[in-house]
């Protein structure tokens, strides 16, 4: 094996050492669900200063009441990061919608087309698990084009995270579980065809498997699709990644992060790719209601940190989405969607005193 399980057990050593910073952080939380969005100043690409965090009030549409689907999370992610100041005004940088011409790089052109004019039927609404209205067409424009301009951003800076993205679950033709397009699928190929790179790694570790990203680049060299997820969980007919790991129900930090260290050094190692996209789902959490892991939130930042770390010490550029998370308490749902951006500005500020020195 080119890199031994050692290698992820000293760097598990260090990130443990993070509890105490961790903790600390958790116990400055005391967000409520604030209306207002005055506190976020918009800053043009070029001067922005730091972690890029990418974020559009768009991000969120109407829903109907209690809809499973906890679309004011975007809102909240951004909230908890500027209340407690894990990222200051001057990093954070609006997205522009996707272009249709990017969405057909891996949609179909009925597709797009359907989708952008409301003319799905009720079945294919049905699956996606939303009602069409004009507003979510926008927001998933809008998020879309959040996870091209962070990828962008983080061909330029190194690192670069979201507030939103990570619609794994959207297929060539159709949309499914809560996913309309494939901002993943999208940004890869659009990024590819503009020949801003040549190879693109989807790393997947939301509890549920990438499938329609799976099957969107089967037969494509150029991206290559890694999904480490719950097995017996949604969804019940898996496709087929480049490497799929499949965690049985109740695996716990240790367990993860191993096989974690174990795989992704490797697929790097062996693909070499310009651009890392990471789906940093936090419904492997053992509190959330659809994920049946049981990791916690350390093992979340431990997870989210050694992704990062591994990606900007072999000098690959990686930008980050929020991914899944389901669970009814907002306040909650939204911290832990935070754990990225924490993890994110964290490993910056390190490699940044380390370049430094």
């Amino acid at each position: 094996m080119l890199y031994p399980k050692t290698t992820w057990r000293g760097s598990y050593s260090i990130l443990r050492r993070s509890k105490q910073t961790w903790k600390k952080w958790l116990s400055t939380l005391n967000i409520t669900d604030h209306q207002d969005m005055d506190y976020i100043h918009k800053v043009k690409r070029s001067e922005i200063v730091g972690l890029p965090i990418v974020h559009h009030h768009g991000y969120v549409s109407d829903l109907p009441i209690k809809h499973r689907f906890a679309m004011r999370k975007f809102h909240g992610v951004m909230r908890y990061l500027r209340k407690d100041n894990v990222i200051s005004a001057k990093q954070m940088v609006e997205p522009t919608w996707i272009e249709t011409a990017d969405m057909c790089t891996v949609h179909t052109e009925d597709y797009v087309h359907k989708f952008l004019n409301g003319l799905t039927t009720k079945q294919e609404q049905r699956i996606t698990g939303f009602e069409w209205n004009p507003g979510l067409v926008s927001r998933c424009r809008y998020e879309t084009g959040g996870t091209l301009l962070a990828a962008k951003l983080a061909l330029e800076r190194g690192v670069a995270c979201s507030t939103g993205g990570g619609t794994h679950h959207a297929f060539p033709e159709y949309g499914s579980g809560y996913c309309l397009i494939n901002d993943l699928a999208i940004v890869a190929a659009t990024l590819i065809r503009d020949k801003m790179v040549d190879k693109v790694l989807i790393v997947d570790l939301d509890v549920h498997q990438g499938d329609g990203t799976a099957v969107m680049f089967q037969h494509n060299d150029d991206v290559f699709t890694f999904s480490m997820h719950c097995g017996k969980n949604f969804p019940h007919r898996k496709q087929l990644s480049d490497l799929d790991i499949e965690l049985d129900p109740g695996t716990q930090d240790e367990e993860f992060l191993e096989s974690l260290s174990t795989h992704l050094p490797w697929v790097i190692n062996s693909f070499r790719p310009n651009l890392i996209l990471f789906d940093a789902g936090v419904d492997p959490h053992v509190k959330d209601e659809l994920g049946k892991l049981n990791l916690s939130d350390q093992g979340l930042f431990d997870r989210d940190s050694f992704v990062i770390s591994t990606a900007l010490n072999l000098g690959i550029p990686i930008a980050t989405v929020i991914g899944g998370g389901y669970q009814r308490d907002l306040d909650v749902l939204s911290r832990k969607h935070t754990i990225v951006h924490r993890a994110a500005m964290k490993i910056w500020s390190q490699h940044n005193m380390a370049i430094a020195m």
